[in-house]
């Protein structure tokens, strides 16, 4: 959904809009909106920095992956403001997420924002910022990829780097070497 038949790196969002007619019509209150695939283009779904060990460089600079699905998200919204609608893509802007997703949600661009990676790496996050108004910066996710490389190599998800728990397991060691290339 959402690409122009004849220009497929452009956005058409004309399907899109008939596939969540069809949602309201069933009475599908929550829709969440994502861009592009995990297995075809992962920098279009979840912005990253790093890629995982098995996929390739960004052709763009993430922030206009971020970028894109906040227009997409919000264009969606304004055709549709009588439906619940989560957005996606966050994680990149780490320690500037909530100052966006902020603005999103009063600009009515969005009404939820989704977290989905940095919430592997600091699950506590959407507590200290509506009750502290600040975040843990060293648990903020830095797209390092590690919780998409390991399990594509068999291994759980998780937050490898910045987690004690996943730093700790026998498999951070093993993730190590993957992503140093190494084939022992």
């Amino acid at each position: 959904f959402g690409l122009a038949p004849d220009e497929p790196l452009s956005i058409d969002l004309a399907e899109a809009f008939r596939f969540i007619e069809m949602l309201r019509e069933l009475g599908v209150q929550l829709i969440n909106i994502s861009c592009g695939s995990p297995y075809y283009n992962p920098h279009i779904q979840r912005p990253a920095l790093f890629p995982p060990s098995d996929g390739y460089q960004p052709p763009e600079d993430p922030l206009v992956g971020v970028a894109r699905q906040l227009q997409v998200t919000a264009a969606i919204k304004k055709r549709f403001p009588d439906r619940l609608i989560v957005g996606t893509g966050y994680s990149y802007l780490q320690e500037y997420l909530a100052h966006v997703g902020q603005a999103q949600v009063r600009q009515q661009a969005v009404d939820f924002v989704g977290l989905g990676r940095m919430v592997l790496s600091y699950p506590e996050l959407p507590r200290d910022v509506l009750e502290k108004g600040s975040l843990a910066r060293r648990q903020v996710c830095r797209t390092f990829s590690d919780c998409t490389t390991a399990p594509r190599h068999g291994m759980v998800s998780g937050c490898f780097p910045l987690d004690p728990f996943y730093k700790d397991l026998e498999e951070a060691e093993k993730l190590k070497e993957i992503k140093s290339g190494s084939k022992d």
